[in-house]
């Protein structure tokens, strides 16, 4: 007899960004909610309504990869630990991860665009996307991360050059308008 896996969806936040962590969220719905979708096609009312629900009607695993681990493990390597913690947690379900790498860990199935196709990614899409934009907005400093959330904005480049970076920047991250780039 065949009894159906559950799906977990996997997707992340801040991958790009020039400071902060990257925020790697896995779900499993436990009810069909409606609206789900990818994150940036929400609005920030709609993710956090949505992040409430999500809460309560899911299993979920988000996980925090600081900016300092980035800068050590590198990216591929984060994402890679990621996906095998995501992997012992969930147990006896099928996998599908926004993108179209899997970091070399079998079983995990990606998607191109998953976060807009598949239920279950676009819950983990805002699962990540609240909490690291959460984070990032908790910290009150001169950086002004609640705004741009670490990301290269105009507003951010100018406050790089004007105070240099922060203990929350990512130093392996070559930023090509500031001048330290190998390109």
């Amino acid at each position: 007899m065949y009894i159906k896996k559950s799906l977990v969806g996997i997707d992340e936040a801040g991958r790009g960004a020039l400071a902060g962590p990257l925020c790697i969220c896995a779900c499993k719905l436990n009810k069909d909610l409606q609206g789900l979708k990818d994150s940036k096609a929400l609005s920030p009312k709609k993710r956090l309504e949505l992040f409430k629900e999500l809460r309560l009607n899911s299993n979920y695993l988000i996980l925090f990869f600081s900016n300092s681990m980035i800068d050590e493990l590198g990216l591929s390597l984060c994402f890679k630990r990621a996906l095998g913690i995501i992997k012992k947690h969930f147990v006896s379900c099928e996998f599908i991860f926004d993108g179209n790498t899997n970091f070399c860990v079998s079983k995990i199935n990606t998607m191109i665009k998953a976060d807009s196709k598949v239920k279950e990614v676009s819950a983990a899409s805002i699962l990540a996307k609240v909490s690291r934009d959460n984070f990032m907005s908790s910290l009150n400093d001169k950086y002004e991360f609640k705004k741009h959330k670490g990301y290269g904005t105009a507003l951010h480049l100018e406050l790089i050059k004007k105070y240099g970076f922060s203990k929350l920047h990512r130093k392996s991250f070559l930023v090509r308008s500031l001048g330290n780039s190998l390109f």
